[in-house]
């Protein structure tokens, strides 16, 4: 019993020392996504871009989003219902945003090289050999942890 313990006890310990390094990595890429996806130009292509290896297109719609404190204002307009009302008019209003997202993918029989994933890992501060060293294991777990890399993906850009 107590080696189980232990053992279990070693096995948290030794989780949570990988994901802090781990989730590093992941907070610097998530902010990353949005500032490379914005830098992305794609009016001289009309918002669909088709190229050799990868294709993206913009697209804005009307979506409604969450913001919260709703007891909040359920009480307020419990106690002022006339001001509560003028309240939940002014966040309805701010509520519907248009959002602009842009989609990104391969095409078909297209792959990123080693060294398209290589410059990302430089990027985040690896050195060349560090980057090499890592790559293949980090291939391994992105395609046993993957659905399905091919499809498309989103990032929101406005």
């Amino acid at each position: 019993m107590t080696e189980q313990i232990e053992r279990q006890i070693i096995q948290l310990i030794a989780t949570d020392r990988i994901d802090v390094p781990i989730s590093s990595m992941s907070g610097k890429l998530k902010r990353a996504k949005p500032k490379l996806a914005k830098g992305i130009d794609l009016s001289q292509y009309d918002g669909d871009f088709q190229g050799d290896r990868v294709n993206a297109r913009v697209e804005s719609d009307e979506k409604m989003t969450a913001r919260g404190m709703k007891e909040g204002i359920e009480i307020f307009e419990g106690e002022f219902p006339r001001h509560g009302q003028v309240l939940r008019g002014y966040i309805e209003a701010e509520r519907a945003k248009k959002e602009t997202r842009i989609y990104f993918g391969t095409n078909p029989d297209c792959r990123l090289t080693s060294d398209d994933y290589m410059g990302v890992m430089k990027d985040l501060g690896f050195s060349e050999t560090r980057a090499e060293a890592l790559y293949g294991e980090l291939m391994n777990v992105s395609r046993n942890l993957s659905r399905k890399r091919d499809g498309e993906r989103s990032v929101l850009i406005g």
